[in-house]
Parts: C-alpha cells; structure tokens; sequence
C-alpha cells in the first residue's frame, strides 16, 4: 500500500490479514485492545516528557526525532483501528458524530481562543 490516499477500509483489511497471519485474535479483546492503545499514547507522550514548549517544537523539525514521533502515533493507530475493526466501530461516522457533539459543548462564540473545557462555560443538566 503505497498510495497515500488509502481508504480506512483498505487500512482495516491490512490489519485483519496482519492479525490473522499472526494468529492475534485471541490477544485482541476490547480491554487489551484498549490498553495497547493507552500504552502506546504514553510512549508518545514520553518523547515530550520534561521538555519546553520550545524543545518540543524542536523535536517536530528534527528528522529523526519525528520518526520516532511518527512510529509511536502509528502504535497508537494501530490499537485504534483494530478496535473499530474487530468489533464493528465505523471510524468515519464515529468521528463525525463526536464533532457534532464537540460543536455543541464548545460553540465558536464561548469557546474561541481558549482551552477551557466546556464545563467552565456551561449550564450544569
């Protein structure tokens, strides 16, 4: 798969051949799956660890280093795909949902150029 423009199904087909020619399913359920994804967002949250804003930027324009940033969003990718894979999540209508949702807690006008989470702003239900 050398075409950048690869669907998620394309992408999801690659895993479950992977998977099965390496016998894996049975080391996939939800919780496992879930936690390799946990796992490996903290490995890219470790490159940044202890590091300035200023360092961190550094790293984006070092090539070796976003190489590394790189493969570690690839881990995380992974267990995020295989989840919606094997247990049926479609990651385009899931993702469309939750900015729907996303729009609603933070509208433009209460939410523009902070990073306050919409509960700072919002009347509690």
């Amino acid at each position: 798969m050398d075409d950048k423009t690869v669907s998620l199904q394309q992408l999801k087909d690659q895993i479950t051949q992977f998977c099965a020619e390496r016998e894996w399913g049975a080391f996939h359920g939800p919780k496992d799956l879930a936690i390799g994804a946990s796992t490996e967002s903290a490995e890219l949250l470790e490159i940044f660890r202890f590091r300035s804003d200023a360092e961190c930027e550094a790293l984006m324009k070092d090539p070796s280093s976003r190489q590394e940033i790189a493969d570690e969003i690839a881990d995380v990718f992974f267990f995020v795909l295989r989840l919606s894979e094997k247990y049926g999540f479609d990651l385009t209508e899931s993702f469309l949902n939750k900015m729907k949702k996303n729009a609603a807690k933070y509208p433009v006008e209460k939410s523009k150029g902070s990073n306050q989470k919409y509960t700072a702003y919002s009347e509690p239900s």
